[in-house]
């Protein structure tokens, strides 16, 4: 059980200090140099808000915080205006606040940051927020003009101005054009920054919206062009048409002047199904000619079953359920299995790239089920310490960029003969994030960014065929960063393995445990972190002389597929074991204490920060916790949380709510154990993770007696993209809070 683990890990840490020489005891009730055990840390009573019966009826009728759930509910908004005063008053009315914004605000509205480039029709395109466009403006150059010194935009679509002109909160969520000439595009469109959106159709030959157009109404969908009158589009047509995550299930063909109801079914999975929705992705060689259409039916968060379309009909392809597809190359498949698969006689490891003929995995009759009929190429089979970032396929090669102990390199895959593939390895900057950016098929290039903790970003456009760079762009440095150095260390887990994490600390740094740090971890969904630049972190936090961490625990895809399935469900208590070995780790070597570390997360690393403050509170004196899924009991019931079920596991089965139910923060609240005062932070407009996750979590701190802060802002979802002098609020916020827990 993880509550006898635990009380084992405290007891030890216990007599450890019984038996060392401490300093003397700070305003936590914790010493300098190594942890104690809170008051109430070794009470054996279960927690008073952990239900008996774990069924959904029984978690419902022991949650007591229920009526926060409405998302605009008169309840809940009456608690959040209240929480948000309280909090205001203690981060806007510190005299640091002030700074702390404009600075921020300084480096998220510059004019001198690096535009990101795609490749647009014979030109590049580019979205730009500001000052003076903080919705932003869509617009474009020539290749030559982004190049130069000068360069010379041409406005598309001003976001501000619409907004304006509609009275609606428009945010910009990106546009999908049809090749090769890409004149014709679909605009999605937030009102507040949700998930959801409206799409229209857009003419860049006009720079208007398409009178008569291709228009959906607001959704979650999913789709492509087909051709210039086709779209394939996966959407909510009506009741019974949404799976429980509210995703779709069934992919139509939607032709131009018909509406929604007049689609034609193309494919169809089941309501049942788990995951983010059925799509259809629509593959095209350097013409802009398709290849293939392919069908993604998702059944969990990371299993899905992938269908071709031919001639009207759909054909499952002979494929493991977990891998990603990255494009076609000929009639070549490229793609990564994300499990271990023997499609013959031989295994081939989780996390290869892997060619093989299309035709070979596809059944002659619709209704069957094939074997993988010949041979498949390997391109890439990473070590136990690399794994594969991202891929990018060509009519005549394929390039890769991957981590290598958490360091970006980049190669390129020649197909020389049958099953046979030349390597060639790209020369990137040492010790640097290294990042795919968009490519341009039929003129063989491809954007390349580098950066590093203390490196500020820059960007080459990588010719493909020759393998070699050219630089385009270099972002400014947006603090001092000559007092800082960059170290990787490791931490030994609960299971022996061996953990690596960054440290960002200043040169000289006196070992003896006063500098203030953040920790950061996420350790989900596959997901990596490698070196990046983080200018407001540097501006707000480096520049003070705090310590920066950042933790690659397991749920990650650092190291490949098999470091994220290694704390996926029942074993998730390790990622959170990871986290606190490095936070061990960090106070053993000198680097801090319990006093001066704090941990910051958002989203799954909400889940982490919230279970490691109620976990092992005796190693922090801050957490912020951002947008966080908390109440994992519940989670399966607040959209879109069944999506995650293949990550965190089913509440509904008793066997699982049973250890789901070991680790959920909302639950494992105690009212005798001393936290620290935590910084709890979501949106209104959140509809990835909903809201009722933050606001339960305070209101049970609260009638527990816990001091905390509690902030909910009205507009900008999920990812915090709708307006960079709101962002610069946020962080200034964030680091306030900080200040406070860990400098004061």
């Amino acid at each position: 059980m993880q509550r006898s683990r635990m009380m084992r890990v405290l007891m030890i840490t216990a007599s450890a200090i019984a038996l060392a020489a401490c300093g003397s005891m700070d305003k936590m009730g914790c010493y300098d140099d190594c942890p104690v055990p809170p008051p109430g840390a070794f009470s054996q009573d279960p927690p008073p808000h952990l239900p008996t019966d774990l069924s959904p009826e029984g978690v419902a009728a022991a949650d007591d915080h229920l009526a926060l759930e409405q998302v605009d509910g008169a309840e809940a908004m009456a608690f959040v205006r209240a929480s948000n005063d309280k909090a205001l008053a203690v981060l806007t009315g510190d005299p640091r606040y002030e700074t702390f914004r404009a600075e921020a605000e300084a480096i998220l509205t510059a004019t001198d940051r690096i535009p990101g480039p795609s490749f647009l029709g014979d030109g590049i395109g580019n979205f730009w927020q500001d000052g003076t466009n903080p919705k932003g403006v869509w617009r474009r150059t020539t290749l030559d003009s982004y190049a130069s010194a000068d360069t010379r935009w041409e406005t598309l679509l001003d976001i501000d101005a619409l907004a304006r002109a509609e009275g609606k909160d428009w945010v910009f969520k990106g546009a999908s054009c049809l090749a090769p000439d890409e004149t014709r595009c679909l605009i999605s469109l937030s009102d507040g920054g949700k998930d959801a959106v409206v799409v229209r159709e857009f003419d860049l030959t006009t720079k208007a919206f398409v009178d008569g157009g291709f228009v959906l109404p607001e959704g979650k969908h999913r789709l492509s062009w087909l051709d210039a009158d086709t779209l394939l589009v996966a959407t909510d047509f009506g009741p019974g048409t949404l799976t429980e995550s509210g995703y779709p299930y069934i992919v139509k063909a939607l032709t131009r002047g018909q509406t929604l109801a007049q689609a034609t079914e193309v494919y169809r999975g089941a309501q049942g199904d788990g995951g983010y929705g059925v799509s259809a992705s629509v593959f095209r060689d350097a013409d802009g000619a398709v290849q293939a259409v392919i069908f993604n039916r998702p059944l969990d968060t990371f299993r899905s079953e992938r269908w071709i379309w031919k001639d009207g009909d759909a054909y499952k392809l002979a494929l493991p359920e977990r891998v990603s597809l990255h494009g076609i190359q000929g009639d070549l498949l490229i793609f990564t299995t994300e499990e271990s698969w023997t499609p013959h006689t031989s295994e081939i490891p989780a996390g290869a790239l892997l060619g093989q003929h299309i035709g070979n995995l596809t059944p002659d009759d619709p209704n069957a089920v094939i074997a993988v009929r010949t041979g498949v190429d390997e391109l890439f089979r990473p070590t136990a310490r690399q794994s594969i970032g991202a891929v990018t396929v060509y009519d005549d090669r394929v390039v890769v960029a991957y981590n290598d102990n958490v360091v970006g390199r980049i190669s390129t895959f020649r197909r020389s003969g049958p099953a046979a593939w030349e390597r060639s390895d790209v020369s990137v900057a040492d010790n640097s994030a290294v990042g795919l950016g968009d490519s341009s098929r039929s003129s063989g290039r491809q954007f390349v960014s580098t950066q590093g903790f203390l490196t500020p970003p820059s960007l080459g456009l990588l010719d493909v065929a020759a393998g070699a760079q050219t630089p385009l762009r270099a972002a400014p440095p947006k603090f001092d960063a000559s007092t800082h150095v960059v170290e990787q260390f490791e931490a030994t887990s609960s299971d022996g393995t061996k953990i690596p994490y960054f440290v960002v600390m200043p040169r000289g740094l006196a070992m003896d445990g006063s500098a203030p740090t953040i920790l950061f971890g996420y350790g989900g969904f596959q997901v990596s972190f490698p070196p990046a630049y983080k200018p407001e972190m540097g501006k707000l936090w480096l520049e003070r002389g705090g310590v920066f961490v950042q933790a690659n625990i397991r749920g990650g895809g650092e190291f490949g597929p098999g470091w994220h399935q290694a704390a996926l469900n029942e074993n998730r208590q390790l990622a959170f074991d990871d986290f606190a070995a490095v936070a061990e780790d960090l106070i053993a070597r000198g680097i801090t204490s319990p006093r001066r570390l704090g941990i910051y997360g958002r989203s799954n690393g909400g889940v982490l920060t919230s279970v490691s403050i109620t976990q092992r509170p005796d190693l922090f004196n801050a957490a912020v916790i951002e947008s966080p899924l908390i109440d994992m009991l519940r989670y399966h019931l607040l959209p879109a949380g069944a999506s995650w079920i293949g990550e965190y596991g089913d509440p509904r089965i008793p066997a699982e709510a049973a250890w789901i139910a070991q680790y959920s923060a909302y639950q494992q609240l105690r009212p005798d154990v001393e936290y620290p005062r935590v910084y709890i932070t979501t949106n209104t407009r959140d509809d990835r993770v909903h809201p009722g996750h933050s606001r339960k979590f305070a209101a049970r701190l609260a009638a527990q007696g816990h001091d905390h802060l509690y902030f909910e802002d009205t507009a900008g979802g999920h990812s915090n993209d709708a307006d960079p002098v709101a962002n610069a609020r946020r962080w200034a916020r964030h680091y306030v809070y900080l200040a406070q827990q860990l400098m004061d």
